[in-house]
């Protein structure tokens, strides 16, 4: 089993490595779309609407990322991925980043050879279980059966919570959230456990969400952002900064109604560079001048995102909690344009 494990691993490092020398940037610029890999359906993160459009909070990442490379927004391929495959889909090429709540690891950076270029929603796992149950804690789900996604942290941070409460479960695997959905509310399992966001993205689709309680434990840290591959540093740069860009025009007051007007040019040097009308931060990135105000208009800035997708006046209701600025006490951060 051992064997087989690292074998995986080195498999996926080595798809990793050949794909990644191929030039990232120079791809998506020649192909004149992103493949950006997202989750099979999570309402407000990623999920394709009545008219088949994808729309969300991992997908804004995604459109920024096309808007500041290509100048157009619109030009994604959207790729769905389990918890299973990702990993094999970015490795190969098959796509070009990944946005899809997944979860910073050392093992993931290191041995899978991923970049992670950034946290774009700071989270933890939780637990949601019918009201009717009549459990207000985990530590009363002694014998639960627990629906559980195959091939995530969450499978390992379950069995770890577990152990060290020294009570039991049956874990019933599934591969998407499309399916946990259904074998939760069909009764094939007591317990739904995922990172809390997705379980109050998951929650706000039930007929009643009332019936439905988020337990107060969260058991892990989850820091969940986008990721490219090892070896390709000049698009990992791209990414990277196309979501420092959409964090810092919230920091600095720059939004999709204002941009217009900031962008001929203020008193800010950091709204000037953010913007392109001062510098050639553009140029170092291989872009144009104006990739950073391309970023922000594709769909806001990072505040613009949260709130329209995932934020309180949404179904979802997501607080900004930690994901506040770090200028409101939250952990939300860029570093300097300069």
């Amino acid at each position: 089993m051992k064997k087989s494990v690292v074998f995986g691993a080195l498999t996926v490092a080595g798809l990793a490595a050949g794909a990644a020398a191929a030039g990232t940037l120079d791809d998506v610029k020649a192909r004149g779309k992103l493949n950006c890999g997202v989750t099979t359906g999570l309402v407000g993160f990623a999920a394709p609407d009545a008219n088949g459009e994808w729309m969300g909070f991992d997908v804004g990442v995604c459109r920024a990322v096309a808007a500041a490379v290509l100048g157009d927004p619109k030009a994604v391929e959207f790729v769905p991925t389990t918890g299973k495959t990702r990993f094999t889909a970015l490795a190969s090429g098959e796509i070009d980043m990944l946005a899809r709540n997944t979860t910073w690891t050392f093992s993931r950076d290191v041995d899978l050879k991923f970049t992670f270029v950034g946290v774009n929603y700071y989270d933890g796992q939780g637990f949601m279980v019918p009201k009717e149950l009549g459990v207000s804690s985990a530590k009363e789900l002694d014998g639960a059966t627990v629906c559980i996604q195959t091939g995530t942290t969450t499978e390992l941070n379950l069995a770890d919570f577990f152990r060290s409460n020294n009570i039991s479960y049956e874990p019933v695997p599934i591969e998407t959230n499309a399916e946990a959905q259904q074998q939760y509310l069909a009764g094939a399992c007591d317990v739904y456990t995922t990172d809390a966001s997705g379980l109050a993205a998951t929650r706000a689709t039930f007929e009643d969400p009332s019936a439905h309680v988020l337990l107060p434990e969260i058991i892990s840290k989850e820091p969940l952002g986008p990721l490219v591959r090892h070896g390709d540093d000049n698009w990992g740069d791209v990414v990277r900064w196309s979501l420092n860009a959409l964090i810092t025009a919230e920091e600095l007051g720059v939004t999709s109604a204002n941009i217009g007007e900031m962008a001929a040019g203020t008193n800010n040097p950091e709204v000037n560079r953010l913007l392109g009308t001062e510098g050639n931060l553009g140029e170092m990135l291989g872009l144009s001048a104006d990739w950073g105000k391309n970023a922000i208009m594709a769909g806001g800035n990072y505040g613009e995102l949260f709130e329209g997708n995932i934020g309180e006046s949404t179904p979802i209701g997501l607080a900004r909690g930690l994901n506040a600025q770090w200028t409101d006490g939250g952990l939300i951060y860029s570093p300097p344009f300069r």
